[in-house]
């Protein structure tokens, strides 16, 4: 057995397969004082399912890919480990200062965000190397003797050292990190030039600062799991999602802390690329909505894409992680009206506890799932599979009192605003990955995840004309169901600003045989072997003089033959195809600023077989008709509800029509039409593009 989990903030979501291709799925409410205990307890269910005790269970299972959000909730709410910073004298102030660049220029009203590290303890040190790596003034040890007796009073729990230009020598920090090993050998630490040791000093200053920040409480919470994971009876292998869509050993995890810091919704880009390429899809969207959040992931030429640009609470994040959008729009979101009275739904949460209205655990304020609730879209006795019975009145009670009143509006008319307006904050996130990033929504299939996403889905798609939709059987769990399908993953950065024609080949072969060694070795301590090992260099290139450079991807070969032409000539099209414009003709020089290398281990991952065509009369799952509401007809109507578990390959209906199972429900809108593929998955597309649709139905 494998087990995906996906630690989220309302629900702690589980993967089951088996050697024999079977999927099971599971969820419970997360725990957010202990993820931990909601993960045990998920795996007890699963024990429990399989009439098995605890030991007896793990016992059989293989390898447990684990997706946490532990380091992103210690960022978003400031409670991680307080930190310590040693670094250059005279730029202390940087994580402060930022790139200078306000975020919301004629929004007066704008704060700052509040840096990770009070200035008292960002401790300056004496001493300097530019940008070649030329010593200018040496290391003031003194300096940094006075820093680490200032964090031993304060009660540091972490230290991050982050000097300028270090990427170009590591030396200084290097011995800084000796002194600190040994003045404070408890202390959790970071050095810019082993995490990042890449040009842009606030980029790496403010890398450095949130993996010492976060490390702390990664390494309590990984040793606690560990250590319980072992107690139950797990001899298995554990790895830890990273937010760039590969996998890693947790000790490695311990070290790179900041690497995980989107570690949970990293697996749905990962799983939307395998179930639409089983339809020969290699380009696609994906969205996938939760109890808490929404997020959406643009795949093109069977990649997600990554970026090395990325933020967490509006502090930056250079290492690798892939290009996710996301935006506070789950089941849980809270409805409320703004100063002007407008209707506005989240980012605020209701979470796990107290959770919607509905839910009758202590929630007060409605939310997207009371209005579901309210339209017809639920059941209030089969939510959770009927384990957890929905309040409807309490619902109702809700947003009559504090939305429907207030803006003079029936109870019907309140519930379909709020649906109406977070399908538009939704669609709204889906432009950001697409349409400002230069692509064509209808030009892709949408992959439709999570446990609240196939209830908007059809709504979402028609707001962006989107005429094709593939919702997995698994979309409830999708997340922890990319985690089973992800490989480990390592990234390494090496700066060299050179003009890239005139580099000698030879430094760029030096830069790569460094950075593949340190991939190789690192795989092989997470027991991958040779023939299970890639390696996948790129570089970052511009034009000279530019600020923005652009991600290439080359070959090993070309590397290896120093054909710098061919590395170059990748690069016109890609800046083009960005921003519209290419300077080939104009003879520019392009200039290298970073050599990159991802080391990927192939793991195991599940098999998908075809199910044969079935004979079963489609009236087999049908499980009634429930008056839901159809945005459309401003109506509600009669619509059958067919159980999820029960459709079977070929089958096929037209909307409105709504399929249950356990943990998510589908909402087929009219314009629709439903067919379920040889994989169990549905495949949803407009009836007026039949023809054109039959195309894409590959299974």
């Amino acid at each position: 057995m494998r087990i995906g989990i996906d630690v989220g903030g309302t629900f702690t979501d589980f993967l089951l397969t088996t050697d024999d291709n079977q999927f099971e799925v599971y969820k419970v409410l997360s725990t957010p004082p202990d993820p931990s205990e909601g993960v045990l307890t998920g795996l007890r269910e699963m024990a429990a399912a399989h009439s098995l005790e605890l030991a007896a269970f793990l016992d059989r299972v293989e390898t447990i890919v684990h997706g946490t959000t532990v380091t992103t909730n210690a960022v978003l709410t400031y409670n991680g480990a307080r930190t310590g910073l040693l670094t250059t004298h005279g730029v202390r102030d940087a994580l402060e200062m930022r790139r200078g660049i306000r975020e919301e220029q004629y929004n007066n009203r704008y704060t700052n965000v509040k840096p990770l590290v009070p200035r008292y303890l960002r401790h300056p040190v004496r001493g300097r190397l530019d940008a070649a790596g030329q010593e200018l003034e040496a290391l003031e040890e003194g300096d940094i003797k006075a820093g680490l007796q200032l964090f031993q009073k304060e009660g540091v729990e972490a230290v991050a050292v982050c000097y300028m230009n270090a990427f170009a020598d590591p030396d200084h920090e290097a011995r800084t990190a000796k002194m600190v090993h040994k003045a404070m050998p408890e202390a959790y630490l970071t050095t810019s030039t082993e995490l990042l040791p890449s040009i842009r000093f606030y980029d790496r200053l403010s890398t450095t600062v949130l993996n010492s920040y976060v490390g702390p409480i990664l390494r309590s919470y990984l040793r606690s799991l560990t250590a319980r994971l072992a107690e139950a009876g797990f001899g298995g292998v554990l790895l830890i999602m990273q937010s760039n869509g590969g996998v890693i050993a947790p000790e490695v995890a311990i070290d790179t802390a900041a690497a995980t810091l989107l570690s949970g919704p990293a697996g749905g880009p990962v799983a939307a690329l395998t179930y639409a390429g089983l339809h020969g899809h290699r380009d696609c969207l994906t969205m996938d909505m939760g109890g808490t959040s929404f997020d959406a992931a643009l795949i093109r030429d069977g990649q997600p894409l990554v970026t090395t640009e990325g933020e967490i609470n509006r502090l930056r994040l250079a290492l690798p992680m892939l290009g996710i959008h996301t935006i506070g729009a789950g089941g849980g979101s809270i409805a409320w009206l703004d100063e002007g009275g407008l209707l506005r739904m989240g980012p605020q949460s209701a979470g796990a506890n107290p959770g919607p209205v509905s839910y009758g655990l202590g929630g007060e304020r409605p939310t997207c799932t009371d209005a579901n609730l309210l339209l017809g879209y639920l059941d209030p006795d089969y939510f959770a599979g009927g384990r957890m019975p929905l309040d409807r009145v309490a619902a109702a009670a809700a947003v009559t009192s504090q939305i429907a009143e207030p803006l003079g509006l029936s109870l019907t008319e309140a519930v379909a605003g709020m649906y109406q307006v977070i399908n538009v904050n939704m669609a709204a996130g889906v432009r950001e990955i697409t349409i400002k990033r230069g692509h064509d929504p209808r030009d892709f299939p949408l992959v439709v995840a999570g446990g609240a996403g196939p209830l908007h889905g059809c709504a979402i798609a028609s707001e962006l004309e989107i005429p094709f939709l593939l919702v997995p059987r698994e979309s409830s769990i999708f997340c922890a169901a990319g985690m089973l399908m992800s490989d480990l993953s390592h990234d390494f950065v090496r700066t060299h600003p050179a003009d890239l024609l005139d580099l000698d080949p030879a430094v760029l072969r030096e830069l790569y045989d460094e950075m593949e060694h340190r991939g190789r070795d690192l795989l092989e301590l997470e027991n991958i072997p040779e023939a299970r090992m890639e390696l996948h260099p790129s570089l970052d290139l511009r034009y000279q003089k530019q600020y923005h450079e652009v991600t290439v991807s080359v070959t090993m070969d070309e590397i290896a033959r120093g054909d710098m032409a061919a590395m170059a000539s990748r690069f016109h099209p890609e800046h083009n195809r960005l921003y519209g414009y290419s300077l080939e003709e104009e003879g520019t020089p392009v200039e290298l600023i970073n050599c990159r290398l991802r080391a990927t281990g192939r793991t195991e991952k599940p098999r998908f077989t075809t199910e044969a065509m079935t004979e079963v009369p489609l009236d087999r799952a049908l499980k009634g008709h429930r008056e839901a509401y159809l945005p459309a007809a401003n109506a509600f109507a009669k619509v059958p509800v067919y159980d999820g578990l029960a459709l079977l390959h070929g089958h096929t209906f037209d909307g409105p029509a709504l399929v249950e199972q356990p943990n998510t429900t589908l909402m087929v809108m009219p314009e629709y039409r439903l067919r379920v593929d040889g994989y169990g998955s549905y495949v949803v597309y407009l009836k007026e593009r039949e023809e054109e649709m039959a195309g894409r139905l590959k299974a």
